[in-house]
């Protein structure tokens, strides 16, 4: 029965994820003033027609994940009111709207975790934990602590405190913490060989959370989806020089996703001891991030998606000058097609070899 509701909690979201994307593609359009024949629940078979609203048939579909949004004249510029028969700006926004939507809806979903967690402050270094025997125990840190200084040098962040810590094992580091609003001074000598898990000193850090509005939330979801899109593009530099294990780059199915979802979920129940909403904010983080994927997945010049259609517009929005509809359209065909069939091989080898995290 727990597998059947976390597979229908995936379906619904996941599918909420994929509709708001056509709905993006929808609401664009429509203002700017492109026919929509059809906007479907689900996928067809077709089994209910809802209501027509300004000569768009909204319909629900047998197929219950996602949607599509059907736009006159899709491929044929000769269709007077339709999408290939628009001028080039409201084409442009109108396949910009899919992406731009789940790219707002990953920015949502992350503010409503950083507003209900609070805001790292990632600019400055606390000690959560001192583990007992250590070095940093011996030498009196303790739990909160805020790192001030290493060495003379002024603080800034956690990755500062390990580097330098490298940087001196078996030396003696110097460091000033403040502990209740009062600088105290420190001495600790990194281990060369640490137990393992316990690292140089014996302590884990992190950064100190501080509670935000929901407003001062926004622009830390904005900065976490565009960071997103920052890794997804270094991946393929990341790859060459090494930095990313061929593993790492496996293309997955929807049937990956949920088994990444489903190892994630149960993580994040053992290791909140199944508090409700630790466990639903880190679900929410999870698909805050499978949003911002989608979208910026599909602002990729791929053939047949919406940033292969905006990649052949480049000549026209530069220079004027339209590819011509029947090239283009043979293009998307065969880009479709060759989708289709790499998403088989995917779903194929995602039952074959299913996704495990690693540990």
């Amino acid at each position: 029965m727990n597998t059947f509701i976390s597979i229908a909690e995936f379906v619904l979201a996941l599918g909420s994820i994929i509709l708001l994307h056509e709905f993006g593609h929808f609401i664009v359009g429509r203002l700017s003033k492109i026919e929509v024949e059809e906007f479907g629940i689900g996928f067809p078979p077709r089994a209910l027609k809802l209501f027509t609203w300004k000569g768009t048939l909204f319909t629900l579909n047998w197929i219950p994940f996602g949607g599509f949004c059907k736009f006159k004249g899709e491929e044929d510029p000769q269709a007077a009111g339709g999408l290939s028969a628009a001028n080039k700006w409201a084409r442009l926004a109108t396949l910009l709207g899919g992406p731009v939507m789940n790219l707002l809806l990953a920015s949502l979903l992350f503010a409503i975790v950083v507003f209900q967690f609070g805001m790292p402050q990632y600019n400055v270094a606390q000690i959560k934990e001192v583990i007992l025997g250590s070095p940093a125990a011996i030498a009196g840190f303790l739990n909160g602590d805020i790192l001030v200084e290493v060495n003379g040098q002024k603080i800034n962040s956690v990755e500062q405190v390990i580097s330098t810590t490298q940087q001196n094992l078996g030396k003696e580091m110097t460091l000033i913490i403040s502990r209740d609003g009062k600088e105290v001074s420190l001495s600790v000598t990194p281990r060369l060989n640490p137990p393992i898990g316990q690292g140089a000193i014996g302590v884990v850090m992190g950064n100190p959370i501080l509670p935000i509005n929901f407003f001062q939330a926004i622009p830390s979801g904005v900065q976490s989806t565009f960071q997103m899109g920052k890794q997804l593009l270094m991946l393929p530099a990341m790859f060459v020089r090494g930095q990313v294990d061929s593993s790492q780059m496996r293309l997955i199915s929807p049937k990956g996703i949920y088994d990444i979802y489903a190892q994630v979920r149960t993580e994040s129940e053992q290791a909140n001891n199944y508090d409700p909403k630790s466990v639903l904010l880190n679900m929410v983080s999870f698909f805050g991030v499978i949003s911002a994927a989608l979208g910026f997945s599909n602002l990729l010049p791929i053939p047949a998606v919406d940033g292969g259609r905006i990649f052949f517009m480049i000549p026209e929005l530069l220079f004027n000058k339209r590819v011509p509809a029947k090239f283009e359209n043979a293009v998307h065909a065969i880009g479709f097609t060759v989708i289709l069939a790499i998403m088989a091989l995917v779903f194929i080898q995602d039952f074959i070899n299913p996704v495990v995290l690693p540990k």
